[in-house]
């Protein structure tokens, strides 16, 4: 188990391109509602109370601008009102990498010597409540290596091979989609990029260790804005 002193360091990934949104901007700085998807993500993060330290993976390029982004977040009401005051957290901004796996390892290698509980998180899930953030949280503080919010399956799911032939139908009881912010202590989590990086998320590659990763409850508001259809649903969430 961890201290509950034991500080937490959020990386925020905001390098995507946005091509399957459509965009003429990157992902993260699409408008939603009059704000970007990563100032909302980060409106979200920043109410979490536990987080002491984010770093905002940018694309290239788009430091500045995520900057910006990252001031206006500070000084919105759910920042402030946290117990963790935002005058007392660290908000940075670095260039991503080529490949996801990149981007988090530059996340990580600024995060200070004193974070030892490492969130990771999708700009593009930009709705995930602070719940979700603390439940995360919580579960590593108690012993888990890494923990990931999932939420249950609930349409059948066919494996197939390479010519579309179905080779087998998993128990979607079993199933969990897995959403973000996924939680790791930072020795693992270090261990685990030191090892490989082409995991389609981090908890993989920590799996790949051998290490146990845990599954808490996700939130359906942590969906992942990926296509135009997924933005218009948030818009209608952010209206309703």
């Amino acid at each position: 188990m961890l201290p509950e002193s034991a500080a937490v360091g959020l990386i925020v990934v905001a390098a995507g391109s946005g091509r399957r949104l459509g965009a003429d901007v990157p992902k993260a700085f699409v408008p939603l509602a009059g704000v970007s998807l990563l100032g909302h993500a980060l409106r979200g993060a920043l109410s979490s109370p536990g987080v002491a330290e984010v770093v905002v993976v940018a694309p290239p390029g788009w430091t500045d601008e995520a900057a910006a982004v990252c001031r206006w977040a500070r000084s919105q009401p759910s920042a402030a009102s946290a117990p963790a005051a935002a005058t007392r957290r660290t908000i940075g901004v670095v260039p991503g990498g080529a490949e996801r796996g990149d981007s988090v390892a530059a996340g990580l290698a600024a995060l200070s010597p004193a974070v030892s509980i490492v969130l990771v998180h999708d700009a593009a899930r930009c709705l995930a409540p602070s719940t979700v953030f603390d439940r995360v949280v919580a579960a590593v503080r108690e012993g888990a290596a890494a923990a990931v919010p999932g939420v249950a399956v609930v349409d059948t799911i066919k494996e197939v091979d390479a010519t579309g032939r179905v080779v087998g139908t998993p128990d979607r009881a079993r199933l969990r989609a897995v959403q973000t912010p996924q939680g790791f202590r930072r020795d693992v989590l270090e261990r685990a990029h030191a090892a490989s990086s082409d995991a389609t998320d981090d908890a993989g590659l920590v799996e790949r260790l051998g290490e146990t990763v845990v599954v808490v409850a996700g939130d359906p508001l942590a969906f992942k804005v990926t296509t135009p259809g997924d933005l218009e649903t948030a818009a209608r969430i952010l209206a309703g």
